[in-house]
């Protein structure tokens, strides 16, 4: 008597990889341009756009460039913009008091988005590092350099309250200071801000990704020390948890971890411990291997940059800060 032959599995999982409607039809998560969060870099100066070697494809703007593009952004689709400035040198000091001047450089691209009319959140970092002589996030007031916790919140309060008065609709506190996120929001309250939301950077590591960012802010060269002190150890996943529950606590609206890509587990973590409002940042190290990569040929460009935005909404991300932001809205718009 013949063996029964096993008959093949009934699942044939390529049945619904046969063809692209298929694939469609199945497909778990989508990409969208709504999903973006463009950062942006602001120069002083008129009708100016100056490249960024280490990050291809990006340039520091003048603020009319600016609005030129907030107006780009909103028409395919992308939701906010995030300003981050390239404080001229001079400008730079230990008390940083550049950083709530009505008039610095973030605060006039701010206005002049809204004063264009344009139908956009804008985003703005508050952090003393693109105004402190030192380089750092914070105050260095000790021989060490180690850099002072609660007077820096004092100071960040004040950067943030400039920027609401200024018009953002989402501040980014990017400082990693303890405390600073519910004094920040006790003082958006006490001012009468009480509809600009706090999106915090809640798990911000101590990261080697962030190099070409210091390039197009100008702070390549100028930081004393290292962060490691007030950034997070890239070891650590329990501690990015206990982070965003405090920072959720004292009056965050969303939270980030930055970086992205090499940090999914911890997206992950985070939106299934939370279901809160979470976003990634695809920091300029990330961006600048992949576009640096595709300007060689040696990478299909506009394959890999939809792959590692496609990475952030598997890992439970709501949205993404990126600098393939309007490339990728052009893409997905067809």
């Amino acid at each position: 008597m013949q063996p029964v032959q096993a008959p093949f599995p009934a699942t044939r999982f390529r049945r619904t990889r046969a063809s692209a409607p298929m694939r469609a039809l199945v497909r778990e998560g989508s990409l969208a341009p709504s999903d973006f969060i463009w950062p942006v870099f602001v120069r002083d100066g008129d009708n100016l756009s100056e490249d960024i070697a280490s990050m291809p494809g990006v340039a520091r703007l003048s603020v009319d460039r600016v609005v030129a593009a907030a107006r780009e952004a909103a028409s395919l689709g992308i939701p906010a913009i995030c300003l981050f400035p390239y404080t001229d040198p001079a400008k730079k000091t230990k008390d940083c008091a550049e950083a709530w001047n009505p008039d610095n450089l973030s605060n006039r691209a701010t206005r002049a988005i809204r004063e264009a009319g344009i139908d956009i959140a804008v985003m703005t970092d508050v952090a003393l590092d693109p105004y402190n002589i030192d380089g750092q996030d914070g105050f260095v007031r000790d021989a060490d350099g180690y850099v002072v916790n609660d007077e820096t919140v004092e100071a960040l309060v004040r950067q943030a309250l400039s920027q609401a008065a200024a018009g953002a609709d989402i501040i980014g506190p990017s400082d990693m200071m303890d405390g600073r996120i519910g004094a920040i929001r006790a003082a958006l309250e006490a001012e009468g801000h009480r509809n600009v939301a706090l999106l915090s950077y809640a798990a911000k590591y101590a990261s080697a990704f962030y190099g070409p960012f210091r390039d197009a802010v100008g702070a390549s060269g100028a930081l004393k020390g290292d962060k490691t002190t007030y950034q997070m150890d890239p070891a650590n996943g329990d501690e990015a948890l206990r982070l965003v529950a405090r920072d959720l606590s004292e009056g965050a609206d969303m939270v980030m971890v930055k970086p992205g890509m090499a940090y999914l587990d911890i997206c992950r973590r985070v939106k299934d411990a939370f279901g809160a409002p979470t976003f990634a940042y695809q920091v300029s190290g990330e961006y600048a291997m992949l576009a640096g990569a595709a300007a060689n040929g040696w990478l299909d460009g506009d394959r890999v940059m939809l792959e590692s935005l496609t990475a952030f909404k598997r890992a439970g991300c709501d949205g993404v800060l990126t600098y393939f932001a309007p490339a990728a809205a052009r893409l997905l718009n067809g």
